[in-house]
């Protein structure tokens, strides 16, 4: 079994990739290295790759997708997914995994563009990884515990038994209120949470920068203990690889050539064997076949009926698509106009009494508007919050990234007692 060979793709703004090579056992077998990526090329030629993306570029979900597979699983994630999404879903590439016992279904989604270039990269110097994934993927899940992964300013939280997410703000306090770790002062008045147990993951650089802050937070956790990455994160992270269940992002267009002809030399014995229970299999498989054609064509005569005693009068040409259409014609008729035109005075009234603040996208559905935000500070960002509190509105901030101009933010308006919009 060959080597393996872990890539750590450069975050933007770095220029240095950093590799690892895992022997059969999954073990390092060398020291962790950091240069061009041109450098890995020679190691690459004999060990299998795997490269590991910045999670900041990626989306990390996992909706509750139907029943199916193939093309047609892959046709109801974006629409699992547009709440979530502010770009265009045809300049995004949708990668899913192994649907879990719980119902949900681990999807990861990153711009078409972005990994283009990272394959391209790869390309370049002669790597064609056989997966990618998002690094914060590989982050271990300990029972009781919020694991937080502090580096370069980004600060990734993993709590037990949910993915990992990331959020990108300084300083550390800044982040730890926005990602929900400690309470946020600003927020008077509101129900005592339950402190955290927090295990942090630094490197002894990274820790040595904020210590203090951290020194100072002490009594907003319930405990906190700190891991001094003296190798980095790289070899903390391959630990968790054998065992990972992490989305690739290497399918569809982008999923990798396989050289059969090499491979036949090495696989004929076993491809023989193979053969001789195909025979064996074909039967089961074709009575599988059988019944699922039978399935599907008992669910598409439901259908029918379905839509048939819903709308009698209209013939069935895509039924999904016609009776959505006849859902939102009866909610434009009902009080959906009236709230929307109450929240949108209230957001113009908070962003006109905030000064170099910009809204570049909005999406209002079920009552609730979800908007993207750019404003000098994350300051701004909360007196928008109190703005509209004082309209009998709430606002939540769902996500910030810093930016050249300040802060960009993805915000939920709603009304104050109605339910969370996800």
């Amino acid at each position: 079994m060959p080597q393996t060979l872990l890539l750590r793709l450069p975050s933007p703004g770095q220029d240095e990739t950093e590799w690892l090579t895992l022997d059969e056992n999954g073990l390092p077998a060398t020291v962790r290295q950091r240069g061009p990526l041109a450098l890995a090329a020679a190691i690459a030629r004999s060990a299998k790759v795997i490269a590991l993306a910045p999670a900041t570029q990626i989306l990390l979900a996992e909706p509750e997708l139907p029943p199916g597979s193939g093309i047609k699983l892959a046709r109801a994630v974006p629409f699992a997914l547009e709440e979530q999404l502010t770009e265009d879903i045809d300049q995004l590439s949708f990668a899913i995994g192994r649907r879990r016992a719980g119902g949900g279904t681990p999807v990861a989604v990153v711009s078409h563009a972005v990994l283009q270039r990272w394959v391209s990269d790869l390309s370049a110097v002669g790597i064609e990884p056989v997966a990618v994934y998002a690094d914060m993927a590989l982050l271990p899940e300990n029972p009781g515990q919020t694991l937080l992964w502090l580096e370069n300013g980004r600060l990734a939280v993993r709590r037990p038994g949910m993915l990992p997410f990331a959020v990108e703000l300084t300083p550390v306090t800044e982040a730890l209120i926005v990602a929900g770790v400690i309470a946020d002062p600003l927020e008077a008045g509101a129900a005592p949470r339950v402190l955290e147990n927090v295990i942090l993951y630094a490197t002894r650089e990274e820790w040595g920068r904020v210590q203090d802050e951290f020194e100072g937070l002490l009594e907003k956790f319930d405990s906190l203990k700190i891991q001094l990455l003296t190798d980095g994160p790289l070899p903390w992270l391959a630990r968790e690889l054998a065992g990972t269940e992490a989305v690739n992002l290497l399918q569809g267009e982008f999923t990798r050539a396989t050289d059969y002809g090499a491979r036949w030399l090495r696989w004929r014995n076993a491809a023989f064997l193979a053969v001789a229970l195909l025979g064996v299999h074909v039967a089961a498989e074709a009575l599988q076949i059988h019944k699922a054609n039978h399935q599907s064509a008992t669910l598409d005569g439901q259908i029918a009926q379905v839509f048939s005693a819903s709308m009698p009068t209209e013939k069935m040409l895509d039924p999904r698509r016609q009776m959505q259409s006849q859902l939102d014609r009866i909610r434009r008729s009902g009080p959906g106009p009236q709230y929307f035109l109450r929240t949108l005075k209230a957001l113009s009234g908070a962003v006109s009494d905030t000064p170099k603040t910009t809204i570049d996208a909005l999406s209002f559905r079920e009552q609730s508007l979800d908007m993207k935000v750019t404003a000098p500070s994350l300051a701004a960002l909360s007196h928008i919050s109190q703005f509209v509190g004082k309209q009998g509105l709430t606002a939540e901030i769902q996500s910030s990234t810093p930016t050249a101009s300040g802060v960009e933010a993805h915000m939920q308006l709603r009304a104050a007692g109605s339910g969370k919009h996800r």
